[in-house]
């Protein structure tokens, strides 16, 4: 095992040439068409800004055991690996690492939003409150 040191950079830009990046009109088109946004954002980002309608809320700390069908507790809407599924963080960064993370696990064509949640509100997307508000 190497115990050369990298950069989040690096990894960062590994990360994005192994998935797809969609413009937030992009993705909004791709989740008309069946694509699964799975917002990663934590409960008090979601609760202040809203969320994306029909996306799936999902932790970024529970992710891989959600979309791994052979994980304990998987969850059917993000463990078929046919499902195309479209990670959004706040912005664009940790959406990147949870796609790749994905895409090694099965998900071959999973990807994230290009400056994530909060260019997805800039374009003027449809956006709502959370369930429980």
């Amino acid at each position: 095992m190497s115990s050369e040191r990298t950069t989040i950079d690096k990894l960062l830009g590994q990360a994005r040439l192994q998935i797809r990046r969609l413009t937030p009109q992009e993705a909004a088109s791709a989740q008309a068409t069946g694509a699964v946004i799975v917002d990663t954002r934590d409960s008090a980002d979601r609760a202040a800004d809203g969320i994306i309608p029909d996306s799936i809320l999902v932790t970024r700390n529970t992710l891989e055991w959600r979309a791994d069908p052979s994980a304990e507790l998987p969850d059917p809407r993000l463990s078929n690996y046919k499902t195309d599924l479209i990670i959004v963080c706040n912005d664009g960064y940790s959406s990147s690492l949870a796609a790749d993370s994905l895409r090694r696990l099965g998900h071959a064509s999973a990807g994230d939003i290009v400056g994530g949640y909060r260019a997805w509100k800039a374009a003027k997307l449809p956006t709502t409150a959370p369930p429980g508000c």
